[in-house]
Order: structure tokens, then C-alpha cells, then sequence
């Protein structure tokens, strides 16, 4: 009970209505797990924020001054999860293509902005769980609403592609929507190691070594400069 009621879930609110954004600022306020980084007027300023600070969900309007909500999305490399807010229908679709949490639209009652953030809790807790997995000889990985397990000894190497990753394994691949960076911080260093910022490979896999890439499961891979000092294979 005490880890619940402490954690926290840092958010932002892109919005350039200074009402609806009120309004937005009022309903995170009643949530003690919510905790408010900023409110951005434009896309731009959120942007900047994302940058300097690591953000958990992000409440977007889609109709903002100079870049749209939508195209900032698919400019950003590694968005947050994301609530849309908007008066227009007529863009839901195209939020569901985007893997978009939820969909909420204005003027937002306060039962459905709550049903919105419970989604994102469940998706938030379904990618810890994973995190405090580390020291199991399995994992599981959230894909969608799935639960799917792998053996880690199974583990070739995980690949990172925009905000997706590829577990390959010998079973075959897993791709998740996720960070190489949070599963690297969930896997035992004892066993894995990042050699580039777009690999993770499993030390006992390794079949050549040279001083610039490894090979594993057949595939040559580069090991990253700046990770040259740190991996001791």
C-alpha cells in the first residue's frame, strides 16, 4: 500500500486554451498519484520540456498554434503516453494509429478524464512489472493488453528501432513499443550488455569477438564507441 500511495506519474498538459487547461490542471490535481510538470501553451515549449525532463503522460490538445498535435507527435522519437483533448471528432481515428492511451473530448467530465488515467495506470504498471522482474529467469514483456513471457537464457540480442524494440530470441522475435532503455534496466548486467545504443546482447550468446563488433545468432553487430570503455565481455 505504501508504494501505491507514493508513486508518483510525472505529466504535462499541452494545451492553448487557458481554460480547458485549467480545467485539465484541476481534475490531475485530485489525483495524488499525478504529479504536474508544466503546462504548455505550444507545441514548441512542450517539446523543450520533453528534452529536459523525463515525462510520464502527456494531456495534447490537437489544435495548437504552429504545429499541430498530431504532426508534434510523430516528430517526437520517444513520446510519452498520450491523452488526446480536443472539440473535433473527427480525428479519432487517426489518434488510434498513433497508439494514443485515450481519446477525450471537450468540454472533458471529470468520470471520463478519471477512466482515461486509470488506462494509462494499467499500461504504466504492466511495464514495471517487468522492471522488478529482473531477477527471475524470465520476463514479462506488455504488448497491448497481452502478457507475453520469455525465458531470459532464450535472449539472442534486443534491437532498438525508433520506439519500438525486437527481442530475438529462439523462438523467433517479439517487438513491443518500449525504450531500449527500460528493458536494459530491467535485465541482469551479469548477463546482458548495451554495446551500442540500438543493441543489448546476451553475453553467453556471443560466438566472435573483435574489437569493434560481436556476433550472435549469426549476426554481426557494432559495438558503439562510447560503449567501447564499459563492456567487459
Amino acid at each position: 500500500m505504501t508504494t501505491s500511495a507514493s508513486k508518483k506519474y510525472s505529466c504535462i498538459i499541452v494545451e492553448d486554451e487557458p481554460i480547458a487547461a485549467e480545467i485539465l490542471e484541476n481534475f490531475v490535481s485530485r489525483d495524488e498519484e499525478l504529479q504536474l510538470i508544466a503546462k504548455c501553451s505550444d507545441a514548441v515549449y512542450a517539446g523543450n520540456l520533453l528534452n529536459r525532463h523525463t515525462i510520464d503522460l502527456m494531456f495534447l490538445d490537437l489544435h495548437l498554434p504552429v504545429i499541430k498535435g498530431f504532426d508534434f507527435l510523430k516528430k517526437l522519437k520517444n513520446p510519452p503516453l498520450v491523452i488526446v483533448t480536443t472539440a473535433y471528432h473527427q480525428y479519432a481515428v487517426e489518434g488510434y494509429e498513433l497508439d494514443i492511451v485515450d481519446y477525450l473530448m471537450k468540454p472533458v467530465p471529470y468520470d471520463r478524464f478519471t477512466k482515461a488515467v486509470e488506462k494509462f495506470k494499467y499500461l504504466m504498471c504492466a511495464e514495471e512489472a517487468l522492471l522488478e522482474a529482473a531477477d527471475r529467469e524470465h520476463i514479462f514483456i506488455s504488448s497491448g493488453k497481452k502478457q507475453i513471457k520469455i525465458v531470459l537464457h532464450d535472449i539472442f540480442f534486443i534491437e532498438s528501432l525508433r520506439e519500438y524494440i525486437h527481442i530475438h530470441t529462439k523462438a523467433g522475435t517479439i517487438t513491443v513499443k518500449m525504450a531500449i532503455s527500460r528493458i536494459e534496466e530491467s535485465l541482469n548486467p551479469e548477463m546482458f550488455v548495451r554495446i551500442h545504443k540500438s543493441y543489448i546482447i546476451s553475453k553467453p550468446k556471443i560466438e566472435v569477438r573483435s574489437a569493434g563488433m560481436v556476433q550472435v545468432n549469426g549476426k554481426k553487430l557494432p559495438i558503439g564507441r562510447t560503449y567501447k570503455p564499459s563492456i567487459e565481455l
